[in-house]
């Protein structure tokens, strides 16, 4: 062996990185361990979503059964012989009606409030002034006000406007009640909008009314959607509202009647569960259909 290749051979070697270096030099996440599964966490998702499976299953099958079936069979067990026959009962006792009610109290809710929302949230965002700050405030004091505590005025004020038992009693209070949570979340998504576009429409000779529709509305749209889903869901199961503002059955929504279906079957829980599934199946319509938005709101913010 030549002297050259000696030389050769020990640079070869002490440029060969050692154990030690070699695990040195892995990543902190690699080290941990991060790419191992995590069974632990694994079984408390499935038994998680087993706990939240088993109301929703119970619901289900127990609204096909016979009513006598109901009593004489294991409550967890699925019907042999299903039915629709509770279904078919309820919609018979004006159940398309209050849902009709149901979907005009929230329809009629929902589109002002994000609509005064939106608004208000760009004058709170983008104005500037004394009158600005004590409106601001005024919002935030919204939010201490229980409903329970104003039912009494409530009622007094829509009595003597001639508006009890009607279903616009209940549209106005809802309103009045979300729109000062709606403008505080969306100040929070009118403020992300980049103040840059703000002033480059205005350098283009745009008005307020134009950068609130054309540039402020479809960056906030998730968060618009957002918004009218959550105040959807809260309009649409109220119940204070209707029990004290309304009487006749014709102007009854959900959440009333299912209490007065409660009392009406008494003992046929399969009917009245059957109901309940009927209530709920606007809401999930709802949510399928508005749920990438929805998702987007709730998410936006957190990959900054």
């Amino acid at each position: 062996m030549t002297a050259t290749q000696t030389r050769a051979e020990t640079r070869t070697a002490a440029s060969a990185p050692t154990p030690r270096a070699a695990s040195a030099g892995r990543s902190p996440e690699a080290s941990r361990g991060v790419g191992r599964p995590n069974f632990l966490a694994g079984l408390g998702g499935w038994i998680w979503l087993a706990i939240i499976i088993l109301p929703v299953y119970y619901v289900v099958i127990t609204s096909l059964k016979k009513q006598s079936d109901y009593f004489s069979t294991n409550p967890l067990l699925p019907p042999v012989n299903p039915t629709f026959e509770n279904y078919a009962l309820v919609l018979e006792n004006q159940f398309v009606r209050y849902l009709i009610n149901s979907a005009v109290v929230t329809v009629g809710s929902v589109i002002p409030i994000l609509l005064v929302s939106f608004m208000a949230s760009y004058a709170l965002v983008r104005g500037k002034g004394r009158f600005i700050n004590g409106a601001n405030t005024l919002f935030l004091l919204g939010l201490a006000i229980p409903i329970q505590a104003t039912i009494v005025p409530i009622y007094f004020m829509i009595s003597k406007a001639g508006l009890y038992d009607s279903l616009l009693a209940l549209i106005l209070p809802s309103i009045a009640f979300a729109i000062p949570l709606s403008v505080i979340i969306l100040n929070t998504f009118m403020r992300n909008v980049p103040t840059e576009l703000f002033e480059s429409m205005r350098l283009d000779g745009c008005s307020h009314w134009q950068m609130l529709w054309r540039l402020a509305l479809p960056l906030t749209k998730p968060a618009l959607m957002t918004v009218g889903i959550y105040q959807g869901l809260q309009v649409w199961n109220g119940f204070l509202f209707p029990l004290v503002l309304t009487q006749s059955p014709d102007n009854r929504v959900l959440p009333l009647s299912l209490w007065a279906f409660q009392g009406e079957f008494t003992i046929n829980i399969p009917a009245i569960l059957a109901s309940v599934i009927l209530s709920t199946l606007p809401l999930l319509a709802l949510y399928l259909v508005g749920r990438r938005q929805l998702l987007s709101g709730l998410t936006a913010g957190f990959g900054k």
